[in-house]
């Protein structure tokens, strides 16, 4: 049990309460803004190499709005973005940023009546969800190109570390957990077809103060230039950018 810290250890089927009663911002101050600018940099990259340059985007889990903001400042004048969240905190603290076209909204999307968006984002949302497929099939209408980012936390190296599993479900609520090849078939389950997937690297990438994880950087790097696949597989620490439609 992770000390001084409420602990996020409700059933499955009250997920949702974690987000709408403010413990996950309590447990994560700052909600991850720290990551938008790199999150952005990755979308970018992957929109970029497709020739995608989408007009109406959509993030679905936006949180505090960091993501949406920073794609914002990189795109056109005329492309608008909009954000939901289910989380009251979250979306109160996402309007800082709001602008003649930049929204957000406390809503559930898949209750929303809205016209398809060109670019839906899923960025670190599928970890968890209660119900994936279904959520994954209600979501194909939404828009036509979707980009998900999820976290691959099957590695070996989480599996035979103590609590692994258990301290990513403490903090962050996870419930579902990926590696690249199981994340791709859940998506071609659904019905998606995969456009083009590649890892980031937030553990090499990111600054962190935790020193395991500031000790792993190095073998992280040396196995990932040798074999990427192995390095995932292995090691972890990785997670899996993903274009579908």
């Amino acid at each position: 049990m992770l000390k001084d810290v409420p602990s996020i250890e409700v059933p499955v089927s009250q997920l949702r309460e974690i987000y709408t009663s403010g413990l996950y911002l309590e447990k994560n101050p700052g909600w991850h803004l720290e990551e938008a600018p790199w999150k952005a940099e990755q979308i970018m990259s992957m929109l970029n190499k497709h020739g995608l340059s989408p007009q109406m985007v959509c993030e679905v889990g936006c949180g505090v709005g960091g993501v949406l903001k920073q794609l914002q400042e990189r795109s056109a004048e005329t492309c608008e973005f909009w954000g939901y969240d289910i989380s009251p905190q979250a979306i109160a603290l996402a309007e800082m940023f709001q602008n003649e076209r930049l929204y957000f909204r406390q809503a559930d999307i898949l209750q929303e009546a809205v016209p398809p968006f060109d670019l839906v984002l899923l960025m670190d949302v599928l970890e968890h969800l209660e119900d994936l497929q279904s959520f994954l099939r209600r979501l194909k209408l939404k828009g036509e190109y979707k980009l998900f980012h999820v976290s691959l936390m099957i590695s070996v190296q989480t599996v035979v570390r103590k609590n692994g599993f258990a301290h990513v479900r403490e903090k962050y609520g996870m419930v579902n957990y990926f590696t690249r090849d199981t994340l791709l078939q859940a998506l071609r389950d659904a019905g998606y077809e995969i456009i083009d997937h590649c890892y980031t690297t937030s553990s090499t990438d990111l600054p962190t103060h935790v020193m395991r994880k500031r000790l792993m950087r190095l073998p992280r790097r040396v196995l990932f230039a040798l074999n990427r696949d192995l390095a995932a597989c292995l090691l972890g620490g990785y997670r899996c950018l993903v274009l579908a439609r």
